[in-house]
């Protein structure tokens, strides 16, 4: 059951300029490249402009996700699609199988870009104001994305040429950045957990990852039948464990001992010791004790943190 938790405090911890190593860039260029992603995405990419990004899934037929992405606009008929850097090569396979005669060429944009995490006081530094998540700035040639925030602090992506000069402001530790990450409770899809949620398991409409009033994608009518149905029984929460946890582990609720009740997401070490994790779980056991078994040792507890957004069915 959700229970609080008492990090260190974020003002101090998350300030500061970050490398960003383990999201890839992925390119759609010509005249057809936001049509092409409007009919394969989540989102809206028609109606996105130069001001915004949008948080996507790329999902399989049975509307189970394959990717998840950050996406922009850098000019009318450019979008960069960043998403986790394991996923980068089959995804863009796949998508390239539907191009057939659309006007626009898929490439790995990886090395031309260089990514930035901006976190406190780096984001009104560099971007002049924290701003609500998805707006996005164009600086020169480097975008500045604004995300949600981790407890509290704001926080953005800078995206820039590699040979540009690196978004001044103090060092921020990779592995704290991962951490805001997870503790923002937007989840990013990795390999060890592809086809396994539709994308209200992981709360995307719930934080700007779905629009349900645009034209037909893969897997949409799974999507909207999730959502118009009847209540979903599988939601992201966030969860602290005292001893590391792998990513794709079954979470088991007391109750039942036999069945895995959920699944873990994404998972970074917390300031504060052990690591705090986004999982995915059955409704029904977010009441009841859990824990992720290990092999050859005692099973892990997992304690339940509270959400930092709120759920679109509750507002």
């Amino acid at each position: 059951m959700p229970t609080d938790s008492n990090p260190p405090d974020p003002s101090q911890l998350l300030n500061g300029v970050a490398p960003i190593t383990h999201l890839g860039v992925l390119r759609a260029q010509g005249e057809d490249a936001a049509a092409f992603l409007h009919a394969q995405l989540t989102q809206d990419f028609l109606q996105l402009d130069l001001q915004h990004a949008r948080l996507a899934a790329f999902l399989s037929a049975k509307g189970r996700m394959q990717a998840s992405f950050i996406g922009f606009k850098r000019s009318a008929t450019e979008v960069l699609l960043l998403c986790s850097r394991d996923l980068l090569a089959p995804t863009l396979k796949r998508l390239a199988m539907f191009v057939l005669r659309a006007k626009l060429r898929l490439s790995d944009a990886t090395p031309e870009f260089a990514l930035y995490g901006l976190a406190g006081s780096a984001v009104k530094t560099i971007a002049g104001s924290a701003r609500p998540a998805w707006a996005k700035a164009d600086f020169d040639a480097a975008s500045v994305v604004h995300l949600y925030p981790a407890l509290g602090q704001p926080r953005a992506l800078w995206v820039g040429p590699v040979d540009a000069p690196a978004p001044a402001g103090p060092a921020l530790d990779a592995g704290l950045w991962l951490w805001s990450e997870v503790r923002s409770g937007v989840a990013t899809l990795s390999a060890p957990v592809v086809d396994l949620f539709v994308p209200q398991m992981l709360n995307y409409e719930s934080v700007g990852g779905v629009n349900f009033h645009k034209g037909c994608y893969p897997g949409q009518e799974v999507v909207a039948r999730s959502q118009y149905r009847g209540t979903l029984k599988r939601r992201a929460y966030l969860a602290h464990a005292d001893v590391p946890i792998a990513v794709a582990a079954e979470i088991f609720a007391a109750s039942d001992p036999e069945q895995p009740c959920g699944t873990v997401v994404q998972v970074a070490d917390a300031p504060g010791g052990g690591v705090d994790a986004i999982v995915c779980l059955q409704t029904a056991a977010a009441e009841q004790p859990l824990h992720v078994p290990q092999p050859a040792a005692q099973p892990v507890p997992l304690a339940l943190l509270p959400l930092p957004y709120p759920l679109l069915e509750e507002v």
